[in-house]
């Protein structure tokens, strides 16, 4: 089985065009939908210490995977809406935020990159 990004978009746009959903994905649902799933991850460690939120059971572990790749599968969805190339993208944000937290100023620190 691949492991490719555009292996994985193909199998997932062909699943839910499979089934005629596409019809109810536009980008304002798609984005409520990618919000709905990452508080649904947010939810799994709601009221654990940050010791607690890294020691997680195996059940929390497979509810954490299972909403990432719900996550994931919106993300994918949006990307297909307009045509973004996820892995693109990304390299792209990677690069801008290395200029915006330069290494000598934001190493260790947690401060916004206006605040550095």
């Amino acid at each position: 089985m691949d492991n490719d990004l555009k292996s994985i978009t193909e199998k997932i746009i062909q699943f839910r065009d499979a089934r005629q959903w596409g019809q109810y994905h536009d980008p304002k649902n798609l984005s409520q939908a990618l919000g709905i799933e990452a508080a649904e991850l947010q939810e799994i460690f709601l009221w654990k210490t940050p010791e607690e939120s890294r020691n997680l059971s195996q059940k929390d572990i497979s509810r954490v995977s299972e909403e990432i790749a719900d996550i994931f599968i919106y993300l994918n969805y949006l990307c297909h809406e307009f045509k973004i190339d996820l892995f693109d993208a990304t390299l792209k944000k990677i690069e801008k935020n290395a200029v915006k937290y330069p290494i000598g100023k934001s190493k260790g620190s947690n401060k916004k990159y206006n605040e550095l």
